[in-house]
């Protein structure tokens, strides 16, 4: 049954193209019933905030029933909301209410695993050997003489092994052991498969069910993992699926296979269904050559681009990154995705506040980490990160594509080093100890109000910042805020028209004022623009116009990745990310806008 929704009045199908996304951790954002966790009444509540930041549209991460053992992405059931959270009459108010603003609603949707609490894993714990209900998930036979062995020497993304034994359930069997079923990620998210039609069908019930309710698009989790070859007898060492050059491009036995986009063809045609069609976005850590394939008009038609999130603050960096994608977008037909901070990574000014390379740096399964250990190891800039990010996201606003933002990063929010062991959540923490800090620094809940209880994020009483219950038996925040907290708090950066907050608003609202329907830009020559400049300052300073806008106007956009001030190019200055004090100069780390 198709919900109708008669405040949605922008049918335009191609709003996501370069639209500015903001994506909501939903147990962090706003708590409309002092339980200590953000929900969805929580944050229809706080539309008018979001239209106030000029957003076109919001990403809300999973929302879904589920244990939390990731964040909820491990979902118990994909086609409804978990009571801590409010209802799908909640959902739909939601909706309706964003909608009635112009803004769309895009979900995060979990296709690789489900959680073990999931009817279906459930059935399958309880169904013997090569069941059907077994056959919805990758269950193997273990080795050794009585199968304690698990099928492969295989390790899960978020640390120790990859394979899990279930009790054995023939009869007369033993109680401790049976067979073994795959979770890459954590041992509560067993691995779908994919190769069955009943698994592929339900998904497309859930694309249907969630579009029925208005929702605009969906952020495919994992895009590149569902399809999997495990034919092998035996399978491959771990040592071997690590090693890329084994596996020619799109045989790779666990992801990134080339069978994938037949699932994702299959959703398009859902997708088209729609008036307009929904829309998706992949998460997929894949080689710059194949991400094309995500993205096609035929298949998901966007996909992330983490490759500005995983650079340092660099003007060359930025450079080959953009131009590389800005060449990728037009080959493709797509359009470009960016983003600096999400649920996943150090929030970008914390990161811009390290040294470039720091040692906390490493290669993980999405990408390249930053391990802030705590804040213990390493010193961090924060004014120089702030200056940093600001800067930083006003080149992305201005690059033509899509841009992410993610919650409290319009507040100028730090990632939260030094949370207490016993306050962490994050599976990340547990299973690597000593080694990844986890995630939950960039999970910590949103500050509304200075002075209120938990910096306003809940209706509760007690001490803010308090992660466990009160002596009154009510909570405050689901992760601790610390009590520096309260200097970001919206109110207090609505009433400075130089915060962050403002910053942000002015940004968007003038982004949308200059943007042209062309998603290209012109790269200018700094040592042409700006006279007088030394070839080591321009080599620091990134410039390109846009197309002419209505009035016949072109955009300027001028980034300076130095430290020194650099002649500011002619033309009408419009917002910087930061003070200009000498007329004529850009100062370092900042960036700004004009038209000429």
């Amino acid at each position: 049954m198709t919900i109708p929704d008669p405040t949605m009045t922008n049918l335009d199908p191609n709003w996501w193209r370069q639209a500015v996304v903001y994506q909501i951790y939903p147990r962090s954002f706003a708590d409309s019933n002092g339980d200590g966790i953000g929900d969805i009444p929580g944050i229809t509540s706080r539309v008018d905030y979001l239209k106030n930041l000029g957003i076109n549209a919001v990403w809300l991460s999973p929302f879904y029933p589920s244990a939390l053992a990731d964040g909820g992405y491990d979902v118990d059931d994909y086609r409804d909301v978990d009571p801590k959270l409010g209802t799908l009459e909640d959902f739909d108010e939601m909706v309706s209410a964003l909608h009635a603003v112009g803004i769309k609603v895009v979900v995060d949707i979990v296709p690789n695993h489900t959680s073990n609490r999931h009817v279906w894993f459930q059935a399958a714990l309880k169904a013997a050997p090569g069941s059907p209900e077994r056959a919805r998930y990758v269950f193997r036979d273990g080795l050794g003489p009585n199968g304690d062995l698990p099928p492969a020497d295989w390790e899960s993304f978020f640390g120790g092994p990859a394979w899990r034994r279930v009790p054995d359930t023939a009869p007369g069997g033993h109680p401790k052991g049976g067979q073994w079923y795959l979770h890459m990620f954590a041992p509560e998210q067993p691995d779908l498969n994919w190769d069955n039609p009943e698994v592929r069908e339900d998904f497309l019930k859930t694309l249907r069910f969630w579009s029925d309710r208005g929702v605009d698009g969906f952020r495919v989790d994992v895009a590149s993992m569902l399809t999997k070859d495990l034919s092998a007898n035996p399978l491959p060492s771990w040592a071997e699926i690590q090693d890329g050059t084994l596996w020619a491009p799109g045989r790779h036995p666990l992801w990134d296979r080339d069978e994938v986009f037949d699932v994702y063809h299959g959703w398009r045609q859902v997708f088209n269904e729609y008036d307009p069609p929904r829309t998706a976005v992949a998460e997929a850590f894949v080689p710059p050559d194949r991400t094309h394939k995500y993205a096609t008009q035929e298949g998901l038609g966007q996909i992330f681009n983490f490759d500005l999130l995983q650079a340092n603050y660099n003007a060359a960096a930025f450079r080959k990154i953009i131009t590389s994608h800005l060449k990728f977008a037009a080959q493709t037909k797509s359009s470009n995705t960016w983003v600096l901070s999400n649920h996943d990574q150090v929030r970008h000014v914390s990161r811009y506040g390290l040294p470039n390379n720091p040692p906390g740096a490493r290669e993980g399964h999405m990408g390249r980490q930053w391990d802030l250990h705590g804040g213990k190891n390493m010193s961090i800039n924060a004014e120089q990160g702030l200056r940093r990010g600001r800067a930083a996201i006003m080149l992305l606003l201005a690059l033509p594509g899509s841009t992410y933002l993610y919650q409290g990063e319009e507040l100028g929010l730090p990632q939260v080093t030094g949370i207490p062991d016993h306050a962490r959540q994050d599976p990340t923490f547990f299973t690597n100890p000593g080694v990844d800090v986890g995630r939950d620094g960039c999970r910590v809940p949103l500050p509304w109000q200075a002075d209120a209880p938990a910096f306003g994020f809940g209706t509760s009483r007690g001490p803010r910042g308090v992660a466990k219950a009160s002596s009154g038996g009510e909570t405050t925040s689901h992760l601790p805020q610390p009590e520096y907290w309260g200097d970001f708090a919206v109110d207090v950066e609505l009433a400075d028209p130089d915060s962050t907050l403002r910053f942000y608003q002015k940004a968007i609202k003038l982004r949308q004022q200059l943007e042209a329907p062309e998603e290209t830009l012109t790269w200018l020559d700094p040592d042409v623009e700006l006279p007088g400049i030394s070839a080591a300052a321009a080599n620091d300073v990134l410039l390109f116009s846009r197309p002419p806008v209505a009035d016949g106007s072109t955009w300027v956009c001028v980034s300076n990745f130095g430290t020194d001030p650099v002649p500011m190019p002619k033309g009408e200055v419009l917002l910087a990310s930061g003070p200009l004090p000498n007329p004529g100069e850009l100062p370092g780390e900042t960036t700004a806008w004009l038209r000429r």
